[in-house]
């Protein structure tokens, strides 16, 4: 799997501090995650920048937010957030990705009490990088149980549901896993008012297979 460029040598530690306080409440303006829930991280040097546990994300500042090596090693005055385990763990599993954003968010979260899977009931479950979105096995928060289950099954999907807890997003940058945490709650909420009307029939994966393939040269990507 390629790996995506390290973020030390695009921006200073300082711009990319500030970058994780901003992530974090546009989530929280979004409404993404209320109160003090959820938690922002980004690939920083042998390890990540993460925001702390326990605190208002409008009151952070740049040193606010926490430094865990790779090995799980924390620096700083600040503790970081409770999450840290499972930030790591998807660092380890996806080098080709730079950033994670974890939310509360209502429909997901709603969704991830069943312990199922969103299927492939609209073509935009795609944007998480296949047929499905996943719904990991419950794990204690903060724990290395819910961090295995958080890497397996985000090996093969850019997002997933955490049963009885909430929502994770990847992506190589950190508005765009913003964005893609944005996009699976629009989805959740959608499933949820579809399954008040019936089991919908689903998408077959040759469609889907080629929906994904679409995605790849979607937007305004770069010409060769």
């Amino acid at each position: 799997m390629k790996s995506a460029p390290s973020k030390s040598t695009k921006t200073s530690e300082a711009q990319a501090r500030r970058e994780v306080i901003a992530i974090a409440q546009e989530m929280s303006r979004r409404g993404l995650s209320p109160g003090r829930s959820g938690n922002v991280s980004t690939r920083w040097q042998r390890g990540m920048l993460i925001t702390p546990t326990g605190m208002a994300y409008d009151a952070l500042k740049p040193a606010d937010v926490a430094f865990v090596d790779a090995d799980g090693d924390a620096k700083g005055p600040r503790k970081p957030s409770s999450e840290w385990h499972f930030h790591l763990a998807v660092y380890a599993a996806r080098p080709d990705m730079n950033a994670v954003v974890h939310t509360h968010s209502m429909h997901a979260v709603v969704l991830s009490c069943t312990g199922k899977p969103i299927p492939a009931f609209h073509y935009m479950i795609a944007v998480a990088g296949g047929d499905d979105i996943p719904c990991v096995p419950y794990a204690t928060f903060g724990t290395d149980a819910l961090a295995r289950h958080v890497a397996r099954g985000l090996e093969k999907r850019n997002a997933c549901l955490m049963a009885h807890h909430g929502m994770i997003a990847t992506a190589a940058t950190l508005p765009s896993a913003l964005e893609l945490a944005a996009e699976v709650e629009i989805l959740a909420e959608q499933y949820y008012k579809v399954l008040t009307l019936g089991r919908p029939p689903l998408l077959p994966s040759a469609e889907m297979a080629e929906v994904i393939e679409r995605f790849k040269s979607y937007g305004q990507k770069a010409q060769g």
